[in-house]
């Protein structure tokens, strides 16, 4: 069965019974319908409701439809303009009392899709009533991208949605996800508009159909909740709980002490302007993805010379690799390299090719090392989250949510260890490494659970992100990369 990322969270929280209800055609007719667009956010926002509906609100998906269509199925509910407010509304309740944040950040999505009218052009009311949740009286739907009021507001909606987010600890860019369809013609006469309705794609037609056209860019989200890569930490991923440090020594049979941090990995971004053709170009700051392997190193000193590229290659068992040597860790791949560096100032000023001594060069050494703590942890957390919200909806076969945690007193241990939150479909003792919880994992997805082909290959992909990381980091890089 099909389980998206929040509905898996709360399959752990043991809402099993709350599963993937079937949106029967037989409940509603619909002559322009879009209510299944955003399925997973749908699906997820349903199910948080079901934990405590005393309003006796027959299902989330009634609150997407008109007033004449939704009143079949608003239980309790009179006032049908605010539907979607007290169905977003009683969801956030359940999913903060259940410590769920997956499924707070969903009905906060919930609140801003738009919601069905009966004409291309044609705006929906808004509620005139105060939600319990300031999260969610923070946010309205989004309207018909051809209406004067979709064209004035939609952005504005999105960036009080991120801002929600942030505030949330969640990822802000996740609030692209609620946006709308691109405009429809005023003059269809259908007043179907450029629309799709699915109930039976997992993740959403408007995401598979790539017709989800948000208003505000990724630049704009990005700014509006505070900063940019360049200024905050955690504006691009959910918060994983830990603080960015540096000086933890790490030696990975490279023969020199690694000092820098815990860093995320994951896959580059391809956005940089040079490319990186082979494991012995000492290429700096090269994101180009060139062949599925990207540069990871982003100093750009080059004192003596530059410091070797430092690749990454999803799925291989030691990722990492500097002039031909391979690692396991980013961070000691990283510290390979700006020791490379640092022998070639080294004998480049000793020889008297470089004038000023070999003291700026221990200064040039410090500051690789230090961009490798800080400028790659923002980049993989990231592309982390990215390629989660890609994969949201993963067909898991059989099984439940694959999520990895990072804890103390797991099998007993005083130390803290990797284990899967969810023992009965993926049993396995607690581990050091995360490694070989996650490798166990993906082997299930493929052997036992019947997982699609794309969720072992994506679990393959988080498997060797979260290889390059350690301690809560690593947890969150792998159960990021699968959406849950």
């Amino acid at each position: 069965m099909k389980y998206n990322a929040t509905l898996l969270a709360l399959a752990v929280a043991t809402v099993a019974s709350a599963r993937e209800l079937p949106y029967q055609s037989s409940f509603y007719r619909r002559e322009v319908p879009q209510e299944h667009s955003h399925e997973a956010i749908l699906r997820a926002t349903n199910t948080a409701l079901k934990l405590n509906n005393p309003l006796n609100i027959q299902d989330a998906v009634f609150a997407l439809l008109g007033n004449a269509a939704a009143s079949a199925g608003a239980g309790q509910v009179t006032n049908l303009d605010c539907l979607q407010q007290i169905v977003a509304d009683q969801a956030f309740t359940n999913a903060k009392a259940a410590g769920d944040l997956d499924g707070q950040v969903n009905a906060v999505l919930f609140r801003a899709i738009e919601r069905n009218t009966g004409k291309v052009g044609l705006a929906s009311v808004i509620c005139n009533e105060t939600a319990t949740n300031s999260e969610i009286a923070a946010v309205t739907q989004h309207q018909d991208p051809a209406s004067a009021e979709g064209k004035a507001g939609n952005k504005d909606i999105e960036l009080a949605v991120a801002k929600v987010l942030k505030g949330l600890g969640a990822d802000p860019l996740l609030a692209l996800e609620s946006a709308t369809f691109p405009p429809g013609d005023l003059n269809d006469a259908t007043a179907k508009g450029k629309t799709c309705d699915d109930e039976t794609d997992a993740k959403g037609c408007i995401f598979t159909l790539n017709l989800l056209t948000p208003a505000a860019t990724e630049e704009e989200i990005l700014a509006a909740v505070g900063g940019d890569d360049g200024t905050t930490d955690d504006d691009t991923c959910e918060d994983d709980g830990t603080t960015d440090d540096t000086g933890d020594g790490n030696t990975v049979d490279d023969g020199t002490d690694d000092d820098t941090s815990d860093d995320d990995t994951c896959e580059d971004d391809g956005t940089g302007d040079d490319t990186n053709t082979g494991g012995d170009n000492n290429n700096t700051g090269g994101d180009t993805n060139t062949g599925g392997t990207v540069n990871i190193q982003s100093f750009t000193g080059n004192l003596g010379s530059a410091a070797p590229a430092v690749l990454f290659t999803a799925g291989a068992d030691r990722p990492f690799s500097v002039n031909g040597n391979t690692f396991l860790q980013s961070s000691a791949a990283l510290s390979r390299s700006c020791d490379i560096q640092n022998n070639a100032c080294f004998n480049a000023a000793n020889s008297g090719q470089l004038t000023g001594g070999t003291a700026q060069c221990a200064q040039q050494t410090n500051e690789c090392k230090t961009a490798a703590a800080t400028t790659t942890v923002k980049k993989f957390r990231r592309e982390a989250s990215k390629l989660g919200r890609r994969h949201r909806g993963l067909d898991l076969g059989s099984c439940g949510t694959p999520q990895i945690q990072f804890a103390a007193g797991l099998d007993g241990r005083k130390e803290e260890s990797f284990q899967a939150v969810n023992g009965q479909d993926f049993s396995h003792g607690s581990a050091l490494n995360i490694k070989v919880i996650s490798d166990f994992v993906c082997q299930r997805l493929q052997d036992a659970c019947k997982a699609s082909a794309e969720a072992v290959a994506t679990c393959k992909q988080a498997s060797a992100a979260a290889s390059a990381a350690k301690g809560q980091q690593a947890a969150f890089l792998f159960n990021a990369a699968l959406g849950v």
